[in-house]
């Protein structure tokens, strides 16, 4: 063998012991340590795992008053369940003017500000007050996943240029230093590198979709359903379950083409999911392939409409029109031959295994049965749905595989609706914030309000709303009231430098229901980016800048500065 040849075998990690007498042992040890991957190191003020809203959010905020900041995330996308989920904002009615930061209405209006620069928008859909991209009768601004990615990418760029924030996609966590109550590092997998990068930092966020760093770190949490006995919640079960979770949904696009036929493939699992009647406690309305599901309130069945032309249904709810994202009116003639639509339905919850620690070999299987769920909704639609003439199915319904950025179609991570939850110094229950239980308290019938937080950092609101769940519990739907979000649920009860900003505060599995849509995680997120850059100036662990008054009074400031509110109005 060629001396040169020989070096180069070594370089590129060669298995050969073939001794050349030029070349010593000592020589051979060090190009095959050379050749193995060495782990990167990065350091920064903050470290934040997740680039959902929540982690987003904590980074901007972090951000612009000038901390240094790692963001990772573990798909390619960034905005969690307004993108990589395919989720369009789930809000609360008077989102356009307030109850939420001012940096997520930014967000809202650069999402507007996005289409009219670059869609060919109607002079009625470009001159409107509020532009709703989709019609989508979900929320205020249905709008499509990637404009949310592009808009969320260009609020970070400046920072990413001027080297303040080093965005890490396509990583994930997979194991942490910790010692005693402190976290020193984390560490991160590249999904294409296959390298590991360690993460050092004073300050870590878990802004993952399913608190994945709460085990890695020690830090204690709980998962499921708590017992009556152990909140005294109104519509708390008897008994603890830890393994009932909501159901998670993976999302897809469709539109229609008149006249046309895009019938997919018969899906592998389609009789499985065809015949499926869900099991639950309180009975579902029929199959799950059906335009009937469970009234969420009442759990009674109820009827739902479906036309791809968007037609009016009256009083049962056409799908098509529910997570539109794109309404070919708002856009000149030609521009669009039709409406585009989310599909995150009743009909592709999949509830029949947890994500919550499951192994990733369970991950990866739930998720596939959940596509497939999804698949074979989209095969029903097109060969079997009624038609409002007596035929069955719309083979003109076109798997719109572009929509996600992904190859197969789908949303390129399931969406979510439940996580791990710290324990944590202060955890919100259906007391402070469910009406029927807000008014056991108080004693009144009406003009309740949920409980007041002394320790305030945002508010929020939606009704309390658990799909079902790997429990078997269907529905439980009921209403809440305007909400606070206290800094106390932000802290877990031991660790020092973690702080969630996700699903995972400290809420229970009711309270989470209404604690977990966009806005909240935002706000959630904000409040914690912020958090870390006070309590760093300040030198002080966050637990006691709400066990200190002074200190509690001037980062409520600092807050309301930032543009949170603190309080609803009256």
């Amino acid at each position: 063998m060629k001396r040169r040849n020989f070096i180069q075998s070594i370089a590129a990690g060669s298995s050969i012991v073939a001794v050349n007498p030029e070349i010593s042992e000592e020589y051979v040890a060090q190009k095959q340590s050379e050749a193995k991957p060495k782990t990167e190191n990065l350091t920064a003020d903050v470290v934040i795992a997740g680039g959902g809203l929540g982690g987003c959010a904590a980074a901007l905020a972090a951000l612009r008053n000038n901390l240094s900041v790692i963001l990772t995330e573990e798909t390619d996308w960034i905005g969690g369940q307004v993108s990589q989920q395919g989720v369009p904002p789930d809000e609360h009615p008077w989102i356009e003017t307030h109850g939420a930061p001012k940096a997520y209405r930014d967000f809202r209006n650069a999402i507007r500000h996005y289409y009219i620069r670059n869609y060919p928008l109607t002079e009625a859909a470009k001159n409107g007050k509020y532009l709703n991209p989709g019609n989508g009768s979900v929320s205020r601004l249905c709008h499509e996943p990637k404009v949310a990615v592009a808009v969320l990418t260009e609020m970070l760029a400046p920072y990413i240029s001027r080297g303040k924030l080093t965005l890490l996609l396509e990583h994930k966590p997979v194991s942490a230093e910790v010692n005693g109550n402190k976290v020193k590092s984390l560490h991160v997998l590249g999904k294409r590198s296959k390298q590991q990068v360690k993460l050092t930092a004073p300050y870590f966020v878990d802004a993952t979709e399913l608190g994945d760093l709460l085990p890695m770190t020690g830090t204690e949490f709980v998962t499921g359903a708590e017992a009556k006995s152990e909140t005294n919640e109104l519509h708390a079960p008897e008994k603890a379950n830890p393994e009932n979770n909501q159901a998670f949904t993976v999302c897809f696009a469709m539109d229609y083409c008149y006249g046309e036929n895009h019938v997919i493939e018969k899906p592998a699992e389609y009789d499985f999911w065809k015949n499926f009647i869900p099991e639950m406690k309180a009975p579902w309305s029929g199959k799950l392939l059906s335009l009937s599901y469970s009234n969420p309130k009442t759990l009674e069945p109820k009827e739902l409409a479906f036309h791809p032309t968007g037609m009016n249904t009256g009083d049962k709810l056409n799908l098509w029109n529910y997570r539109r994202i794109i309404s070919k009116d708002n856009f000149t003639i030609g521009s669009y031959g039709s409406d585009i639509t989310i599909v995150n339905w009743p009909q592709n919850d999949y509830f029949l295994g947890n994500l919550i620690g499951a192994s990733e070999k369970e991950f990866e299987r739930h998720v596939e049965r959940g596509k497939q769920l999804s698949l074979s909704l989209l095969y029903w639609l097109q060969t079997e749905a009624p038609r409002p003439d007596g035929g069955k199915g719309w083979p003109g319904i076109c798997f719109r595989k572009d929509i996600m950025g992904t190859a197969d179609g789908f949303a390129k991570y399931p969406y979510v609706r439940e996580s791990r939850r710290i324990k944590a110094v202060f955890t919100i229950k259906e007391e402070h914030v469910g009406a029927a239980n807000r008014a056991m308290i108080t004693g009144k019938e009406t003009g309740n309000k949920a409980a007041e937080f002394y320790d305030s950092v945002g508010i929020g609101y939606y009704h309390i709303d658990l799909h079902p769940s790997t429990g078997k519990d269907n529905y439980i739907d009921f209403a809440s009231l305007p909400f606070q979000i206290p800094l106390g649920a932000l802290l877990p009860i031991r660790m020092e430098n973690l702080l969630p900003a996700n699903k995972n505060i400290g809420t229970t599995h009711l309270t989470n229901g209404c604690y977990r849509l966009h806005p909240v995680e935002w706000s959630i997120g904000e409040a914690v980016g912020l958090l870390v850059k006070y309590a760093t100036e300040k030198k002080v662990i966050p637990r006691l800048v709400r066990e200190d008054k002074g200190l509690l009074e001037g980062f409520q400031g600092f807050l309301e500065r930032e543009g949170v509110e603190l309080t609803w109005r009256a």
